[in-house]
């Protein structure tokens, strides 16, 4: 039987500081840490050694969630992708409780990567040597404040309110935590991602920045997504077009480089997950696991567990070198995954008769079973030019930039330019350029109640019926209401944390300024 879920990595290490050692109640969020870190006890003395604070945070407390959650919400809710397997076709029929442990992992990786972070930020200050260089310091906590604002970003579009936390030991002996509204939310991350502007390296100025951190650029990149969310076209617009203008980052020539494993960090990629089973990050992830066939990774997982939808393969434009990066077809050949691979003619996941391509690697040297190297982009390039047409078709900015920006992403792909993109062309865009990458759920709800129920009302999420000649398709179609826009609350956490069910608190940005600047 395919193995559903994997589990969460153990704690096995401690973060920064006894900040992170709470009372033990293994229900309690507070008491997150450690998917996995390490001590520091008179650890950092010297720059080098403070400029690796955050080397934990781009891979192991990210893991359940990548691994087991961002799939089955970002491609099978959304109708990229369908399953037979029950437990995660629950995403696809709307179901979903709050006692599918799904969410529960979800909840708890993203409060892990918080509460790592937090440790960063507010134990790094008081724990280094006094020959450390103040730029060295706050590029550290930057980057941890960095990824702290994207896993809230995650949590408040999966849950919407959510309890802030700026510092896990003020709940300490409080464990019951109010929540605080969407609002309040992206403020907060907006700090963090300003604080991140401020204070991350400019790698166009500084060439010494190890690869595959994040950078100011990279900070403004994020911060315009996020005005993008909330629908502020002209600071949008004038953040990625900043981010353009640096020249930092640039389109690969070719998309499928893109998800070769010997293209991690390469020009394109923005944010990255980093992952290795050796070296600094020491975590592999377990996309390849369900994405591939059985076979392809060498190992005795490749379980095909879902599928690229009819929906999603018919989206794609006669020509667009992008599907086949994305999709496996049968006879398809992939000179890059194991000295040379054909696709099987029989070659059917979850009843779509393709497979998929995107992050499927093959059996890497230094792979293992659920631990694989290849980085996972959380931002990349591409994304940051639709944001820029889209800001720009909004009015955000100049149009013809913005359409500039939009044929950019198309051209790569090998299609002709649209002379006048609507914001539907966007959209479509959006859903091609980023299929499989996690992200496409997200890109229909943020378009509003009405438009996300009826375009997820319509969606084909049904599997071929290969009985027939040509194959016809069993439809299937599932109609959300405006509660399955965004997913319950964890029943483990309203358990251990019972004002998840009071109305939300406004969260005190004045008594928390110490904490964010």
């Amino acid at each position: 039987m395919m193995k559903n879920l994997i589990k969460s990595k153990a704690a096995v290490l401690v973060v920064l500081s006894a900040v992170l050692f709470f009372p033990s109640c293994s229900e309690d969020f507070l008491d997150r840490p450690p998917e996995d870190s390490y001590s520091v006890d008179n650890f950092y003395q010297t720059d080098r050694q403070v400029a690796s604070a955050a080397n934990h945070l781009y891979s192991k407390p990210w893991f359940a969630f990548i691994s087991n959650v961002a799939w089955p919400i970002g491609e099978i809710a959304s109708g990229n992708a369908r399953t037979w397997d029950a437990r995660n076709q629950e995403f696809s029929n709307y179901s979903i409780t709050g006692a599918h442990g799904t969410l529960t992992q979800a909840w708890e990786s993203l409060y892990a990567v918080i509460a790592q972070s937090n440790a960063v930020i507010n134990t790094l200050p008081t724990a280094i040597g006094p020959d450390v260089s103040e730029d060295v310091l706050n590029n550290s906590i930057a980057e941890a404040r960095y990824i702290r604002a994207t896993a809230y970003f995650y949590l408040v579009r999966i849950f919407g309110s959510v309890p802030i936390l700026a510092d896990n030991s003020d709940y300490v002996l409080e464990p019951v935590v109010p929540r605080n509204p969407v609002e309040d939310v992206y403020e907060f991350i907006k700090r963090d991602y300003q604080f991140a502007i401020e204070n991350l390296y400019d790698r166009t100025m500084d060439t010494d920045v190890q690869a595959g951190r994040v950078s100011s650029n990279s900070a403004k990149a994020a911060l315009s997504k996020i005005y993008l969310y909330e629908e502020n076209w002209s600071m949008a617009y004038q953040l990625s077009n900043e981010v353009i203008e640096s020249g930092e980052f640039a389109l690969l020539e070719e998309y499928n480089d893109l998800f070769l494993e010997q293209n991690d960090n390469n020009v394109e990629s923005v944010f990255a997950l980093q992952w290795a089973n050796t070296g600094i990050y020491a975590e592999g992830n377990a996309i390849q696991s369900f994405y591939a066939s059985a076979g392809i990774t060498g190992f005795s997982d490749g379980w095909a567990a879902l599928g690229p939808s009819i929906d999603l393969q018919e989206a794609y434009e006669t020509g667009d070198e992008r599907y086949y990066a994305t999709i496996m077809e049968p006879g398809a050949f992939y000179p890059n995954i194991n000295g040379g691979f054909t696709v099987p003619e029989t070659v059917n996941h979850q009843g779509t008769n393709v497979g998929i391509k995107k992050y499927v690697i093959g059996n890497p040297s230094n792979g293992a079973s659920q631990s694989y190297p290849n980085n996972t982009y959380i931002l990349r390039y591409a994304e940051v030019l639709l944001i820029n047409a889209e800001a720009a078709i909004m009015g955000g900015g100049p149009l013809e930039e913005g359409i500039e920006s939009f044929n950019m992403v198309r051209e790569r792909a090998g299609l002709d330019p649209i002379e006048n993109p609507t914001i539907e062309d966007i959209f479509h865009e959006r859903r091609i350029e980023l299929a499989l990458e996690l992200e496409f759920w997200y890109d229909v709800v943020r378009r509003g109640p009405e438009f996300a129920i009826e375009f997820l009302g319509n969606v084909e999420r049904g599997p071929y019926n290969n009985d027939t000649t040509p194959p016809t398709v069993d439809s299937q179609k599932y109609v959300p209401t405006v509660e399955d826009l965004l997913y319950p609350y964890p029943d483990s956490e309203i358990q251990s944390n019972p004002a998840l069910l009071e109305d939300p608190v406004p969260y005190d940005f004045n008594a928390n300024a110490d904490e964010e600047n």
